[in-house]
């Protein structure tokens, strides 16, 4: 951390950070405070220039310091790809599902980090922060700006007292990135005592559940191009904030942190629709007010399914599954995975469908129709007893093994194919006892 903030205080040409009581001494410590509808500004000595001014940006000064704030409110009606932000007080409710807990908007904190570097250690610095709120009938965002590393304490004041105000945060990535980070510098800067402790809604986590095999990429930008109809324009890529940081660092322009601030409140808006999005499908929006667009492939409809079941809402995720099953045509290894779900649940009937329909779609070899196979031919021995058929599947299972351009060669496949030349020779020996006894 040090040699980093070295590195800053030399590109700014700025001293050590500014002398300022812990915030345990101060008092300031996890302050509840009800959020205030405009930063307040005071008069002090330092004027922002033209160029921050011209991006909305002003100045806060707090008990520690000072740093940078820009503001922006959003109406109900503004709309953000197919949602308008005046949907979240309704899909909130289906939030709830997340921590079986009720959930009002006005308890949601939303929270996009733009960092100096991808770990989440002590020298990773979160120059910019970005936060969303719901008040009234508008949306807030927030994003605070630190210009050299004297300002991170007066940032992290103002932040300690406003997030504790809220009951949730909510992140893409956050509970693994965005608030470890954040609690590491909060440490490093003496907040280390009854930190903030929300209750977390991940969206990285059902949008990986959801579109995991159906979207090229899981990354906020091309999930809200794929699913949330936004299209970004002349967009700067997360990847390059560091390096725009760093230039304005080494130079004092500010002109380069403009695209900056422009990606990260598109982010906010984002994150706000997917959480619309999510709440909407848990509270039943393909029958219900707020229409969502019905998944057109087979997989993505039985993730949402599964997704949903997980969540506790079996009777919405069986329109699901009853969806992908009436497309034209499933992949097999979507019908294994739905399979899979009847098997554990003991909807027998169902799986073996499935998995039959699965060895009929498999005219190439492959390791779907294989273990649909050999889940056949299990059920057969072990639920019905019927050795012929289960010999029958076993058979096809290994011949398709063994065609496998990898057969012979992969270690897995190896051991797979040695255990299915063990059940095929127990069930020879089955039939043939069966029949000797006959």
């Amino acid at each position: 951390m040090s040699s980093l903030r070295d590195k800053m205080n030399r590109l700014r040409g700025t001293g050590s950070s500014a002398t300022v009581p812990p915030a345990e001494e101060t008092g300031a410590v996890h302050q509840t405070v009800e959020p205030q509808p405009e930063p307040a500004d005071t008069d002090h000595l330092e004027t922002l220039s033209e160029e921050w001014s011209s991006m909305g940006v002003k100045l806060l000064h707090n008990e520690a310091g000072s740093f940078l704030i820009r503001r922006k409110s959003y109406s109900a009606l503004h709309k953000h790809g197919i949602h308008c932000l005046g949907e979240l007080p309704a899909a909130a409710c289906g939030l709830s599902a997340f921590h079986e807990a009720p959930v009002a908007p006005e308890e949601l904190m939303y929270l996009d980090l733009e960092t100096t570097g991808l770990g989440v250690g002590t020298g990773n610095v979160p120059f910019m922060v970005g936060l969303a709120y719901w008040i009234g009938e508008e949306l807030i965002v927030e994003q605070a700006v630190i210009r050299h590393p004297a300002e991170e304490r007066a940032m992290l004041y103002y932040l300690n007292s406003k997030l504790g105000s809220y009951r949730y945060l909510v992140s893409y990535n956050g509970k693994s990135f965005d608030w470890p980070v954040m609690q590491t510098r909060f440490i490093m800067n003496g907040y280390n005592r009854k930190l903030w402790e929300p209750l977390h809604l991940d969206f990285l986590h059902p949008s990986r559940s959801i579109w995991k095999n159906t979207l090229a990429s899981l990354r906020l930008s091309h999930v809200e191009e794929e699913r949330l109809g936004i299209e970004r324009i002349d967009d700067v890529p997360g990847s390059l904030a560091p390096q725009l940081y760093f230039q304005f660092l080494a130079d004092g322009n500010p002109e380069p942190l403009r695209g900056v601030y422009q990606h990260n409140e598109i982010d906010m808006l984002s994150l706000v629709c997917l959480s619309i999005r999510f709440g909407h499908l848990l509270n039943g929006a393909m029958e219900g007010c707020y229409q969502l667009p019905m998944p057109e492939e087979s997989e993505e409809l039985i993730r949402t399914g599964l997704w949903l079941e997980k969540m506790g809402h079996g009777d919405r995720a069986e329109l699901m599954f009853q969806a992908a099953l009436a497309a034209e045509r499933t992949a097999s290894s979507t019908l294994n995975m739905l399979a899979a779900r009847d098997k554990k649940a003991g909807n027998w009937q169902r799986a073996v469908l499935l998995w039959q329909k699965a060895v009929m779609q498999s005219v190439q070899p492959g390791s779907a129709g294989m273990n649909a196979s050999v889940e056949l031919a299990m059920y057969y021995e072990h639920k019905l007893k019927d050795y012929d058929s289960a010999l029958s599947y076993v058979s096809e299972a290994l011949e398709q093994a063994l065609s496998h351009p990898l057969g012979r060669r992969d270690a897995k496949r190896r051991d797979e194919i040695e255990g299915l030349r063990k059940r095929k020779e127990r069930l020879l020996r089955k039939t043939t006892g069966r029949k000797l006894a006959e």
